[in-house]
């Protein structure tokens, strides 16, 4: 795999885990929280496996259907997408 897009990807997955954590300590605190489009917005910018992570491990958005799937699904596409675009399967 391309070294760029494994560091990207992997800056991206840190990025909306953080995010992810950031915004389950606003809401425990009662402050303002960060807003599920840009969480949305992470994971579709190449951190869903990052963002789904942080979803479980810090147990934030999980009662969210559109979460629940939502970023699970982003992270097969996404995985789909760095395979099929550096030719692992292809023979």
């Amino acid at each position: 795999m391309n070294t760029g897009l494994l560091a990207y990807l992997l800056a991206a997955d840190v990025l909306a885990m953080l995010l992810m954590l950031s915004d389950k300590r606003r809401a425990r605190r009662g402050d303002r929280r960060i807003p599920e489009a840009a969480l949305f917005l992470a994971a579709l910018l190449g951190g869903a496996l990052g963002g789904t992570l942080g979803m479980f491990l810090f147990r934030h958005k999980t009662r969210h259907l559109a979460f629940r799937i939502g970023f699970p699904l982003l992270t097969l596409l996404q995985a789909g997408l760095c395979i099929w675009t550096t030719g692992v399967l292809r023979s």
